[in-house]
């Protein structure tokens, strides 16, 4: 079988590539023209046969997903809909990541693939103070998750009005190998190794990362065994405060640097995310410890 993934070359989406092509899938890769990463996935292509890598790169902006499909497109199973961009605060890009989604599934039926994946964000629930399940009502905040809960639904009715099966995977928390510059772990990996001091928030909200390894796994479950029409928390569910990941970290990385912890971040987002519905349903279970990730992470920034 062969598998579509936009956005195949970003953060998380150049890990789904990569476990595709390993567990024996095709892989059929929409990159965005004139990203810097695409060497990602040029670089993948080289270690698999010649013809089970299909890349396709297009201007998001300006190119629909369905104009660029054509008799010569390989055929797929599996549409994975990694792609988005634009500032969390931006509202004019994210609302285009809203309309450029009908196309993308319709992309995916002329494709000739069972189902389509979507990729949410723990953002679409904003500052829940219990545990968040898949029904815990979403309340977001910023445009970023007002924009990726519009695109649920948006997704969905598409799907469901083309005829083609229907999930969405909700990432919370993702690290490991090639999470960019400027997020909180590796830019205090960083300044750990040059010896500068961190000032953080006071760090007593629960978090929950997952390895992207991780997350490339989960979404392979989803798109082999997810139950149609479902939403999904992606996540590890192994939650803690996170202060104990940076005192985690500290002991990973030698280090005279000072880390300062401040006052509570506004607004207070604590992340506790309940998985068992993806664990009963494909019987996925994440792999990497966050001492891993943060190991991935010294690897691949050459800290």
């Amino acid at each position: 079988m062969r598998a579509a993934v936009t956005g195949a070359a970003g953060f998380a989406g150049i890990h789904l590539s990569g476990r595709l092509l390993e567990s024996g899938y095709g892989l059929l890769a929409f990159l965005r023209k004139g990203s810097e990463h695409n060497s990602r996935i040029k670089e993948l292509a080289e270690r698999f046969p010649e013809g089970r890598v299909c890349i396709i790169e297009y201007d998001m902006d300006t190119e629909a997903l369905p104009e660029l499909i054509n008799d010569k497109t390989p055929r797929c199973g599996l549409f994975f809909d990694m792609a988005w961009a634009g500032g969390r605060n931006d509202m004019a890009a994210q609302l285009k990541n809203t309309e450029r989604l009908p196309g993308n599934v319709e992309a995916a039926v002329r494709l000739g693939c069972r189902r389509y994946i979507g990729t949410g964000s723990q953002a679409e629930y904003g500052v829940v103070s219990g545990v968040i399940t898949e029904d815990t009502p979403p309340l977001p905040f910023s445009a970023y998750g007002a924009a990726k809960l519009a695109g649920c639904h948006i997704s969905r009715v598409a799907a469901e009005s083309a005829g083609i099966e229907w999930i969405w995977g909700r990432i919370f928390s993702l690290t490991g190998s090639f999470e960019p510059s400027g997020r909180m772990l590796p830019d205090l990996v960083g300044k750990l190794k040059r010896g500068e001091a961190a000032d953080l928030s006071s760090c007593r909200q629960y978090w929950d990362y997952m390895d992207a390894a991780d997350c490339a796994d989960a979404f392979i479950a989803l798109g082999e065994k997810g139950r149609a029409g479902s939403i999904y928390n992606v996540a590890n569910g192994d939650y803690r405060v996170l202060k104990d990941y940076i005192e985690e970290l500290r002991e990973l990385i030698p280090s005279e640097s000072e880390i300062r912890y401040g006052s509570d971040p506004e607004p207070f987002v604590s992340l506790r995310p309940d998985v068992s519905r993806i664990k009963q349903d494909t019987g996925f279970r994440c792999r990497y410890s966050f001492s891993d990730s943060i190991r991935k992470i010294c690897l691949t920034a050459n800290l």
